[in-house]
């Protein structure tokens, strides 16, 4: 009975997942968990190499997994991917935009070329997925989900990664307007802001002293790892368990925020 109960609450059976940055280290264990919840998930990215070994890994599970490349940053790309997504599985009721990079330089060395990159990858390929499958969404009777990836330095001021905290500020700000926009067209859309998981974007930062900075500000003493997304990130797209949350940044960070005061 409890096995019934929770599928019923989280299931994704039956539903179509595209996760944008889905060939990364955060973006593959989301993909693991929304295609072990029973989703068909799409597994985009630009490293076919890394999406295709997902899709297969996800297979050998015995879930289901296609990858599609994808260029976060383009919107041509990204309106090929939504069409190829429709065109092979018919519609689309989840999208995670996870795709991110990130930029170690001091404030004073930012190149302009090194801001516009961070700034595309993360809020303006956030935006532009949203404003391409929202859309698709609205048009399903039973509306849609889409989880950004924010951070907690969307909040909290953090040395040396200037760009990405300000990207990520506003991919909050973005999905707090956007579920007011959407939510009358059945479609919730929420942001998951992870703490410290090391991954490839944010390694170059990780030296001795910011790592024993960092412990000393997470409470847990530890850095995340991957799967402890999957829950919360079950929860904020599930019809059932999240069907009344919208606009919310949730925090997956072993208390690091709980530090503020």
């Amino acid at each position: 009975m409890s096995a019934a109960y929770l599928q019923d609450l989280f299931g994704l059976d039956g539903q179509v997942a595209v996760v944008i940055g889905g060939t990364g280290v955060l973006g593959g264990a989301l993909c693991d968990g929304l295609a072990a919840a029973g989703a068909a998930v799409v597994v985009a990215g630009r490293s076919k190499e890394r999406g295709q070994e997902r899709e297969l890994h996800i297979r050998a599970a015995g879930g289901e997994a296609y990858f599609m490349p994808v260029d976060a940053a383009q919107r041509a790309s990204i309106q090929r991917l939504c069409d190829d997504a429709l065109r092979q599985l018919g519609r689309v009721d989840i999208l995670v935009n996870c795709a991110g990079v990130n930029s170690a330089t001091p404030y004073e060395q930012i190149s302009e070329e090194d801001w516009h990159r961070v700034i595309n990858a993360n809020l303006t390929g956030t935006h532009l997925a949203c404003q391409i499958f929202a859309p698709v969404m609205a048009r399903q009777e039973t509306g849609g989900a889409i989880l950004n990836i924010g951070s907690v330095t969307a909040h909290l001021p953090l040395s040396r990664v200037f760009a990405y905290s300000a990207s990520k500020a506003a991919v909050v700000n973005l999905t707090k307007n956007l579920a007011r926009e959407y939510a009358p067209k059945n479609i919730r859309i929420n942001v998951l802001c992870p703490g410290f998981f090391p991954a490839e974007q944010n390694r170059k930062i990780l030296d001795q002293e910011r790592v024993t900075s960092i412990m000393a500000q997470t409470p847990m003493k530890r850095f995340g790892e991957p799967h402890e997304l999957v829950g919360a990130a079950l929860l904020l797209v599930s019809r059932k368990a999240g069907s009344f949350i919208t606009g919310a940044d949730y925090y997956v960070d072993g208390g690091f925020t709980a530090m503020r005061f």
